[in-house]
């Protein structure tokens, strides 16, 4: 007697692709809300005013990180600039864009969590941006007869990094819940 197989475990059709994060949580609303909030606070951040010098009474400046990473550029220093870039920009973007790809791509639970495991490692320079932006400040050569003033890229940027700490977080749990 012949045992039937169902349609999953027939040896005609390919296996099932395991599915994307957010379809095993349906109900999670959380993670991507702090996706999306972190995806918008992030270039809201990087090109919004951070902080305002004036220098004597005449001369005011307004700069962002992305300003500031080309004024350094322009001014030759080039491995501050670098190092700006990389860890406000590039790391920050590169962070979000693997998170996105954890919710949103079906794969595997070793490849999730292998990912999963790397964004932990990175996940600890996470605060090397807010000393990266920092750095930003008094890279700005302040002289004796200026004063400096946080804008609001300083606190829309500092959101950013907060956002996707918690998303990273967020998933990391939802993952490891259904890793099984």
């Amino acid at each position: 007697m012949s045992e039937s197989l169902s349609p999953i475990e027939s040896p005609l059709l390919p296996p099932a692709a395991p599915p994307a994060l957010r379809r095993l949580v349906r109900k999670e609303w959380i993670a991507p809300l702090l996706l999306f909030a972190a995806l918008v606070a992030l270039p809201a951040g990087l090109c919004l005013p951070l902080l305002e010098v004036e220098k004597f009474v005449f001369w005011e400046s307004s700069y962002s990180v992305l300003s500031g990473i080309a004024g350094l550029w322009e001014d030759g220093q080039l491995l501050l600039a670098l190092v700006l870039l990389c860890f406000s920009v590039v790391f920050p973007c590169f962070k979000l864009g693997a998170l996105c790809v954890l919710w949103w791509r079906p794969m595997s639970v070793e490849l999730r969590a292998r990912w999963l495991h790397r964004l932990e490692w990175l996940g600890r320079w996470s605060m090397l941006d807010v000393f990266a932006v920092a750095i930003l400040v008094v890279a700005a050569k302040l002289g004796i007869l200026a004063e400096c003033r946080p804008q609001i890229g300083v606190y829309v940027f500092g959101a950013a990094v907060l956002l996707s700490m918690l998303a990273n977080a967020r998933l990391v749990a939802l993952a490891r819940r259904h890793a099984t």
